[in-house]
């Protein structure tokens, strides 16, 4: 792995947006390509059910270090040429607490294949984006990514205290262990996984990635790096405006007029303050234009993240068609992004782009069935005789009361897990003929996005817009 610290990071996006094709385009610059570490046991269970065009899934699980896993994966979920017409996907085993071996199975190699996939053919860096929310999921994407040799491990959405430790220990062969928050909890709740006991004389020495964790402000900051316990290697530093998920203002909620979300001064990282902690920091969020690389460059920060302009680039996992619509509104200057208080599970803003057809408008999120069998942004809840139960404020409103939610919180939920899967093509089909719709999350500031177009009209790659984001910026 490269010494230099990178300039650009390309932001890990949606479910597979952030793709490994994406991530190897950027690292090939000499610049940090990072895969979406979301969900990434549905995406190889869905790819492989299609048939693996390009026998890409296959070329990657031929190298992962046990054979074993990786044809217990193959023999559940691959089908030759693909699934017929109109066929749903299989279900795949839920992650939990303490998950099903199946369940663990399939979610190391989901993570070892987007990984080695964007690694594959370079020796440039490659990262991988976790949700602090999905702590469910933390343990076996780690370890999937770290078997593929990740240099990085970034997260966000939460304070993600416990990660340096969990790298520590997988990168020692330990087990790692990982607190969840449970809601209602009379005790601690625990998970746990063991790289032994899944890989056994399988598992291979492993090496520990740089983590870099994601924060608002520098407060946050403060707090991570005052512990060498919970230190991580750096930070990005996201402002409100960032795509996909954000931090609620500091202090009580206010709306505006627009039911959006109001950020002040308090939401401001102080970026003298975060130079002073001495690690690394990259400014995200509003910061994708070569003046901008200069000025945050200028102001101490290592870099820049920028995600949406790489989301519109040719390697991104968008759907091509829809890719094609986002980029033509892009370049109109009609496309509106909101800042949705209610929209995710997770009681976090999360930023959805107005196109028709998706769950951005009223009719199609009224038409929308309430199922949730995907479960990513499920929450544990503790029941009065101690045993734990998953709900998810986008699931049917009995379904989620009874299992002591609160009805009032079901209110404009939208269900993330399905519609980001068909952002990249891989919508379940429903009895009926029913086809998940998209809800397609951008950043708010499109002015990057809009110049790299106007250079590019016939679109543009990821190593593109690496080299115009890094034409006025000054290099290390």
């Amino acid at each position: 792995m490269s010494g230099q610290r990178p300039t650009i990071i390309q932001g890990g996006m949606g479910v597979g947006v952030s793709s490994w094709r994406l991530a190897r385009a950027v690292s090939r610059t000499g610049q940090l390509g990072v895969v979406s570490g979301t969900a990434l046991d549905g995406v190889l269970a869905r790819r492989l059910q299609d048939g693996d065009p390009g026998g890409d899934a296959r070329r990657a699980l031929a190298h992962f270090p046990s054979p074993a896993i990786a044809q217990r994966v193959l023999d559940a979920y691959f089908l030759e040429g693909g699934r017929p017409e109109g066929r749903p996907y299989r279900p795949h085993p839920t992650l939990t607490i303490d998950p099903s071996r199946s369940a663990v199975e399939l979610a190391l190699a989901g993570n070892f294949v987007e990984v080695w996939l964007a690694k594959e053919g370079h020796d440039g860096v490659v990262g991988i984006n976790f949700l602090e929310k999905i702590q469910i999921a933390t343990l076996s994407a780690a370890l999937g990514a770290m078997l593929a040799g990740v240099d990085y491990v970034l997260m966000g959405a939460g304070i993600p205290k416990e990660l340096p430790r969990v790298l520590d220990d997988f990168a020692a062969g330990l087990p790692a262990r990982l607190t969840v928050d449970v809601t209602d909890q009379t005790r601690t709740h625990t998970a746990v996984l063991d790289p032994v006991a899944h890989l056994g004389a399988d598992l291979p020495a492993l090496r520990r990635p740089q983590f870099l964790a994601i924060v608002s402000v520098h407060v946050l900051a403060g707090y991570l790096a005052r512990d060498a316990a919970i230190r991580p290697d750096g930070f990005v530093v996201e402002g409100p405006v960032a795509g996909g998920h954000s931090a609620p203002p500091r202090g009580k909620m206010v709306l505006d007029e627009a039911g959006e979300p109001i950020y002040t001064a308090k939401d401001e990282a102080d970026l003298a303050k975060m130079a002073a902690l001495g690690l690394p920091f990259w400014l995200a969020g509003g910061w994708g234009t070569p003046e901008k690389v200069a000025e945050a460059r200028a102001a101490g920060a290592a870099g820049v993240q920028c995600g949406t302009i790489f989301a519109l680039a040719a390697e991104s996992g968008l759907a091509p068609a829809l890719r094609a619509r986002i980029v033509d509104a892009v370049r109109a200057g009609t496309l509106v992004v909101r800042n949705d208080p209610l929209a995710s599970p997770t009681g976090f803003p999360f930023k959805v782009a107005a196109l028709e057809g998706t769950l951005s408008q009223p009719e199609v999120y009224a038409a929308r069935p309430r199922i949730c069998d995907l479960g990513y942004l499920r929450q544990p809840a503790e029941r009065p005789d101690g045993s734990v139960v998953y709900r998810c404020p986008s699931e049917p409103e009995h379904m989620y009361v009874r299992k002591g939610g609160d009805v009032a919180d079901t209110v404009g939920r939208v269900c993330l897990c399905n519609s980001l899967f068909a952002d990249i093509g891989l919508p379940q089909r429903r009895p009926g003929g029913y086809v998940e719709p998209s809800a397609v999350t951008l950043g708010q500031d499109l002015v990057g996005a809009r110049r790299l177009l106007a250079e590019h009209p016939e679109g543009y790659s990821g190593a593109e817009a690496v080299a115009w984001l890094l034409g006025s910026a000054p290099q290390p």
